[in-house]
C-alpha cells in the first residue's frame, strides 16, 4: 500500500471491534484527523499511505469468524479475516471462498479495493461475492448494509457503493460473503503456444465457446523463465497458457478435452492435464510465485506491476503493443495475466535508485493505461486506484462522472478526513 514508507501516519490503532472503530473515527472527526484503514497490508497502488498522516486503524485484532451458515452459502466475518484463513475455517462444511488474488490479503481490504484474482472468469470478483457490510462512517456512525436474501431490489444498494472505494467513504469492520460448493473434481493443465497471440487468441476462443474454465493465466516466456529459475520448475521458455477445471469427475474430463481440440486450432502443444493435487499446488504456487520470480530477474530490484484490462476481443492487440512498448523501453518487465477476462500484468523489476529508470516505468505505466482506457478498458482491473492511479480517473470515466464521485465523497465525509487524497478527493 505504501511500500517505501513515504507517508506514513502518526499513529497506529489497532481495535478488536466495530464500536472501537466507531470511537476512534469520532474522536478523529471532532479534530479533523485522518484515517487510513489497513488489513494485511498488500495493496498496490498506494491505497495506505498517509498522504496527510493522521491514524492509521490496522485490523489485525479484528480476525474472527462471526457466523457460517452452510445451508444457505454465506457467512459474515470480521475486516481482518484474511481469505486463507476464511477458507480453513469453512473447510470441513464442503464449501470455500473463491477468491484468490494471490497474496493472503484480509477480506476487508479486498472488499474496499474491489478485488479479484485468477479465478475470476468463473467465479466473479468481490463486487459479485460481497452480500453485505457493516461500516463506520465519517461522523462515527455505524451503517448496516445489504442482507442475506439472494436478490433485492429495495433502496440505493449502499454495499456496491462502498465495495471499491478504498476507505474513502466509510471503514468496513464486517463482510457478508458468498460462499461455494467444493468441487467434487479438480484439474489443472499446461499448454505452449509459439506466440502471445496464439494464446490470447485461444483464451478468446474458450471464453466465447462457453467452456466454464475455473482458471486461464498467461505467462509470456521471459515469465516463464523467470519461474524455472526462481521455483526449480521446468517449463518451456515460450507463452504457456495454465488452466484449471472444476466441476463433476466426468465435467472436468469433458472440459480439459474440449480445451485441448481447441488450443491445438491455435498452434497449441503438449497440452497436458492432471487432476493430482501435488502437481495442482506446485503449478499455481509457481504461478503466485511470478511477481517475486519477475523481480528477482534483477539483482536488488523492486517491483512495480502494472494492472490494464480491456474487452476480451482487444487483448491480443494490447497485449503486443504493450510487449513492443517494452522492448523500447530497456526495462525488465515479464507479462502474465488473468487473460480470461482480459486483465493482464506487467512486472517491472526496477533499480529504485536510478532516476531514470524509475521515470522510464512510469511512463511505461502511463502509457499502458491509457492505452487501455483508449480500447475501452481499464487503467485497473483489480489493484485499485490509491493514489498511483488517480489521475487516470477523467480520462477513463469522464469528468462529470469523476465530479459525480467528489459530491458522493463531499456528502459522506465533508470533513475528508478518510482516506484523503484518494478516491473523490
Amino acid at each position: 500500500g505504501d511500500a517505501d514508507g513515504l507517508f506514513p501516519p502518526q499513529a497506529v490503532v489497532f481495535p478488536s471491534n466495530t464500536q472501537q472503530v466507531a470511537e476512534v473515527v469520532k474522536v478523529c472527526s471532532a479534530y479533523q484527523i485522518p484515517v487510513v484503514a489497513s488489513g494485511a497490508c498488500t495493496s498496490l497502488e498506494g491505497h495506505l499511505a498517509a498522504l496527510k498522516g493522521g491514524i492509521n486503524l490496522n485490523f489485525r485484532d479484528m480476525a474472527e469468524v462471526l457466523e457460517v451458515n452452510a445451508s444457505d452459502l454465506d457467512c459474515r466475518v470480521q475486516a481482518g479475516v484474511t481469505r486463507i484463513q476464511l477458507n480453513e475455517y469453512v473447510r470441513d462444511t464442503g464449501l470455500f471462498f473463491p477468491i484468490d488474488p494471490g497474496a493472503d490479503a484480509s477480506l476487508g481490504g479486498m472488499a474496499s479495493t474491489r478485488a479479484s484474482g485468477t479465478n475470476a472468469v468463473r467465479y466473479g470478483t468481490m463486487r459479485d461475492n460481497v452480500l453485505g457490510l457493516t461500516a463506520v462512517l465519517a461522523d462515527g456512525t455505524i451503517v448496516k448494509t445489504g442482507g442475506r436474501a439472494r436478490k433485492s431490489s429495495t433502496g440505493y444498494d449502499l454495499t456496491r457503493l462502498l465495495v471499491g472505494a478504498e476507505g474513502t467513504l466509510g471503514i468496513i469492520t464486517e463482510v457478508a460473503l458468498r460462499l461455494h460448493g467444493q468441487p467434487e473434481s479438480i484439474a489443472s493443465a499446461v499448454c505452449e503456444f509459439e506466440s502471445l497471440h496464439g494464446a490470447v487468441d485461444a483464451t478468446i476462443a474458450i471464453i466465447q465457446c462457453g467452456i466454464p474454465v475455473a482458471r486461464v493465466e498467461l505467462l509470456d516466456a521471459a515469465t516463464c523463465d523467470a519461474v524455472n529459475k526462481y521455483s526449480k520448475m521446468d517449463l518451456a521458455v515460450t507463452p504457456t497458457l495454465f488452466f484449471e477445471f472444476h466441476g463433476s469427475e466426468a465435467g472436468v474430463q469433458e472440459q480439459s478435452r474440449q480445451v485441448g481440440d481447441l488450443v491445438a486450432e491455435f498452434g497449441g502443444k503438449g497440452f497436458k492435464w492432471s487432476a493430482s493435487p501435488e502437481e495442482r499446488s506446485q503449478l499455481w504456487k509457481a504461478r503466485h510465485d511470478a511477481y517475486y520470480a519477475s523481480i528477482a530477474l534483477k539483482p536488488g530490484g523492486r517491483g512495480m506491476p502494472t494492472d490494464a484490462c480491456v474487452p476480451i476481443s482487444k487483448l491480443a492487440d494490447c497485449i503486443m503493443q504493450t510487449e513492443h512498448d517494452l522492448k523500447q523501453t530497456g526495462l525488465v518487465g515479464p507479462m502474465l495475466g488473468h487473460v480470461g477476462d482480459g486483465n493482464f500484468h506487467m512486472c517491472l523489476s526496477l533499480d529504485i535508485t536510478d532516476k531514470d529508470e524509475v521515470q522510464r516505468a512510469k511512463d511505461f505505466g502511463a502509457r499502458l493505461a491509457r492505452r487501455a482506457i483508449s480500447m475501452g478498458g481499464t487503467c485497473s482491473g483489480e489493484h485499485g486506484v490509491g493514489y498511483g492511479k488517480l489521475e487516470f480517473l477523467d480520462e477513463e470515466h469522464g469528468a462529470e462522472a469523476v465530479g459525480m464521485m467528489r459530491t458522493i465523497k463531499a456528502a459522506l465525509d465533508p470533513k475528508g478526513i478518510l482516506n484523503p487524497g484518494k478516491i473523490g478527493s
